[in-house]
């Protein structure tokens, strides 16, 4: 069977049925807007067989490889792939690993990510950059998916590169101030992984410290930043008023820092780990300038925070299946709530549209500032979303 096209799909009824506990299965979601992925890395290049396919399976799911026996196909990852993907590259869906892996490559790499990545319902995604990779570009990922992508910078990898070309430590705190000032022309955001931040800045003379210890080490890549220059670098992104996304696995030692920075008419969007997106929409709630990311399970944090201070991400890297699953979960999942208020009364379905709208797309564009924000990617049409 080949029904495999290269039009751009929609998170409307080719989704199939969402899963309930009853019995029975309940109606298709309606169609999505284009959605806006506010943080993803792209895709690998060449073909996969089933083992290098399974072990960007496993990264995924933050695990090593499957023990003997076992295959990352058994899990919920696994399933959505085999559920979701399969009908994009013109195949049933939910067919063996093996025959889908087949038909990747009997189509070549780049039509199946075009196919896949088309299909995801994903009109704008906005990539993470800054770290050495063999995944694709901005302008790559732009083509395959006819879609519009921004760039977000990643400050160690930022910070790495300077202290490579910094021979003194002079030179390394002014090269990091013209780096960031650099990235902050083209950039949409930043974004940087800490585990804590004080209420101020940290003491410049720390700063030289931990300068001169990360340059007495030499060149080493991926060495995590010393404390003190991780919350230098976060201090000076929010200083240059673009957004910056705080990857933290849980926001509470983040607490003083988000309320001290209320003031500074800069955006701040958490992105926890599981299971630490409730306490991030809550904080979301508490401070005008925080948003959070919405999580696996919208049902738990649109309870928290309101709604348009949500958003959607993939978190996708290396798999363009992974782009497809989440968006249609993320579908799902929002489809099922709604239809729950709606059928309580909490909320019309016109409601129920424009707020799945907002966390879908509509909050990202206005935060990331989208509109004004050039991109890589078709000039109009991919990334028309109303919020």
């Amino acid at each position: 069977m080949d029904e495999a096209t290269d039009s751009p799909g929609t998170l409307g009824p080719s989704v199939g049925p969402v899963p309930r506990d009853g019995p029975g299965p309940v109606a298709d979601p309606p169609a999505l807007p284009p959605l806006v992925d506010q943080y993803s890395h792209g895709t690998v290049h060449g073909e996969l067989g089933l083992g290098s396919f399974e072990a960007h399976l496993a990264s995924a799911a933050g695990s090593g490889a499957a023990p003997a026996g076992t295959t990352f196909f058994d899990s919920l990852t696994g399933l959505a792939v085999r559920r979701w993907c399969p009908p994009l590259l013109g195949m049933d869906p939910h067919c063996a690993p093996v025959s889908y892996l087949a038909r990747r490559r009997e189509l070549g790499a780049y039509r199946a990510t075009r196919l896949l990545l088309r299909g995801a319902g994903i009109g704008t995604f906005l990539l993470e950059s800054g770290a050495p990779s063999d995944l694709t570009s901005s302008a790559e990922l732009a083509a395959a998916a006819d879609g519009r992508v921004h760039e977000v910078v990643r400050l160690e990898p930022l910070a790495e590169q300077v202290a490579d070309t910094s021979g003194t430590v002079d030179a390394f705190t002014g090269n990091t101030a013209e780096a960031l000032y650099a990235a902050a022309q083209h950039a949409t955001a930043f974004s940087l992984g800490i585990t804590h931040c004080d209420e101020v800045p940290p003491d410049p003379r720390e700063v030289r410290r931990a300068a001169a210890r990360r340059l007495a080490g030499g060149p080493v890549r991926n060495r995590p930043l010393d404390p003190a220059l991780a919350q230098h670098l976060l201090w000076s992104a929010v200083a240059t008023g673009l957004p910056v996304q705080v990857h933290c696995a849980d926001p509470q030692p983040l607490l003083g820092f988000l309320r001290a920075t209320a003031g500074f008419g800069t955006d701040l969007v958490l992105l926890p780990e599981r299971p630490y997106h409730r306490r991030a929409a809550q904080f979301a709630a508490a401070f005008p300038h925080v948003y959070a990311d919405a999580g696996p399970r919208p049902a738990e944090t649109l309870g928290e925070a309101p709604f348009g201070k949500l958003l959607f991400s993939t978190g996708a890297r290396a798999l363009p299946e992974l782009y497809v699953t989440a968006a249609r979960l993320f579908a799902h999942a929002m489809a099922r709530l709604t239809a729950e208020w709606t059928d309580e009364g909490v909320c019309t379905r016109a409601e129920a549209r424009r707020i799945t709208a907002l966390v879908a797309a509509g909050t990202a564009r206005r935060v990331y500032r989208l509109e004004a924000a050039g991109s890589a990617g078709p000039a109009a049409g991919a990334d028309a979303v109303s919020g």
